[in-house]
């Protein structure tokens, strides 16, 4: 029995993973089948970037603005680890294995030593660790159905902490867990609570540079 045979639809598929069908790989010899290698292998041959969710590859959305908050917001970050070593950062490009048919790619994720106790960074394209903090940059290709359901995996691997930015509305989400947020404007700081005990961004220099707010 194929993997696919727990989808009816791929009505069934866009409902699960709550993309667009635009995002979704479905190569014709495994739709429902891909691996963790077929990822690495499509962004080495054809230099798209994709999670995997449930044996599907969802092309992952790109950005100015987007690539811009999220280097920005790991810049700060960064800072804050030369006198913090708790961890190590991954940029918008760097997959993590959640489970065996999830793997996937914050705009940027911190990494505690807890996870790698020999302070290395691991030389496997796709390794077998969470996010301690994820920060989610939304694009117009986002929906809200995709955004609750990478909340839920999130946490469900071990997540503490995750940033939602909206760039739009210069507004950053934190969760604390799926059920539990904080909406944050432009007059707020952003908190690194329990996994980054002391870090602090405020928002308006976060969003400074950015483009005139649209209405």
């Amino acid at each position: 029995m194929i993997a696919t045979a727990r989808f009816r639809t791929f009505a069934d598929v866009l409902d699960r993973l709550g993309v667009s069908p635009e995002r979704v790989r479905f190569d014709a010899d495994k739709p429902g089948r891909a691996t963790a290698k077929d990822l690495v292998a499509i962004r080495v041959k054809e230099k798209v970037h994709c999670e995997l969710v449930d044996g599907f590859l969802v092309e992952k959305p790109m950005g100015a603005a987007k690539s811009f908050l999220a280097l920005t917001i790991s810049g700060y970050i960064f800072i804050y680890l030369q006198s913090n070593d708790l961890g190590f950062l991954l940029g918008e490009s760097g997959p993590l294995r959640l489970t065996k048919r999830l793997v996937l790619m914050p705009d940027v994720s911190f990494v505690s030593w807890e996870q790698v106790p020999d302070k290395t960074i691991p030389n496997d394209p796709v390794p077998e660790l969470y996010p301690d903090l994820a920060v989610e940059v939304i694009s117009p290709s986002n929906t809200r159905k995709e955004i609750k359901r990478k909340l839920k995996e999130y946490f469900k691997a071990g997540t503490s902490l995750v940033w939602v930015v909206y760039p739009k509305r210069r507004e950053v989400v934190a969760y604390t867990a799926p059920d539990e947020d904080e909406t944050l404007a432009v007059g707020d700081s952003l908190d690194g609570g329990t996994v980054l005990p002391g870090f602090k961004l405020e928002l308006k220099n976060l969003f400074a540079k950015l483009g005139k707010k649209k209405k």
